[in-house]
């Protein structure tokens, strides 16, 4: 069933309006008509099964039929701080990253990192990635839709883990899988998580020292050496298995 995101000033009562891109989304793209069903999130938390009720040029009115709280999201939000990575990897780790739950996505210059982003194209690459979050939040049933936020420095995302309840950081040379496992079981009951991975060529050691000065803890993810686009991914997804709560 089709999904769409609308803010809480467009909602009422009885009905919903939709504006904007996904007029002609619904209109001219899935060619719906009144009757049809669809659902809505108001991105804070609330889901509404609707029906359409009249479609213009320039909106679409849908009837409420049912709302409730909605049970999708994890019990933590999850920042992921993810180092600038080449080619357009990083749009295929924030789809990904988005349907495995993740809260925020923080791109982060760090040392080894190859991409360097043009300052007079970040925010249209910043745009780009943000209609990628949308899309696979609608796909994933999200209730809200993450956030990419600007690029940052290393030092500026250690500042920013300083105001999240723990944080965990991959890193090859870090204790064995026993201590992995206690550090993730021990995220239970914290609301804010943040996720530190490196570019292709990895953190250097400074970094890490810096990261683990700054509350971040280092885990290893296993034996063998992930891409930066896997490593992300298995981080989530562990903690998507670990946290998710019936």
């Amino acid at each position: 069933m089709p999904r769409f995101f609308v803010g809480t000033d467009q909602i009422s009562d009885k009905d919903i309006v939709i504006t904007g891109t996904d007029v002609n989304h619904i209109r001219n793209v899935l060619r719906m008509t009144p009757g049809e069903e669809v659902t809505v999130s108001d991105g804070q938390g609330m889901d509404y099964f609707c029906r359409i009720a009249e479609l213009t040029k320039e909106e679409v009115r849908l009837d409420i039929v049912d709302s409730w709280h909605s049970f999708v999201e994890l019990p933590a939000k999850i920042y992921l701080f993810q180092g600038l990575p080449k080619a357009d990897k990083m749009e295929l780790i924030i789809q990904k990253a988005v349907e495995l739950g993740v809260y925020e996505i923080v791109p982060v210059a760090t040392k080894r990192a190859v991409v360097k982003l043009d300052p007079k194209k970040e925010e249209k690459k910043r745009l780009r990635w943000q209609s990628i979050a949308e899309s696979a939040a609608k796909q994933a049933g999200r209730a809200l839709i993450p956030q990419i936020a600007t690029c940052i420095t290393f030092e500026k995302a250690l500042r920013m883990c300083n105001g999240l309840d723990a944080a965990l950081i991959p890193y090859e040379k870090a204790e064995g899988m026993q201590h992995a496992r206690d550090q993730v079981r021990a995220l239970h009951g914290k609301h804010s998580i943040g996720i530190f991975i490196g570019p292709e060529g990895g953190f250097e050691e400074s970094e890490i020292e810096a990261a683990r000065a700054a509350g971040a803890i280092p885990i290893t993810l296993g034996h063998r050496i992930l891409r930066t686009e896997t490593a992300g991914l298995t981080m989530l997804s562990i903690l998507m298995f670990e946290l998710e709560e019936d």
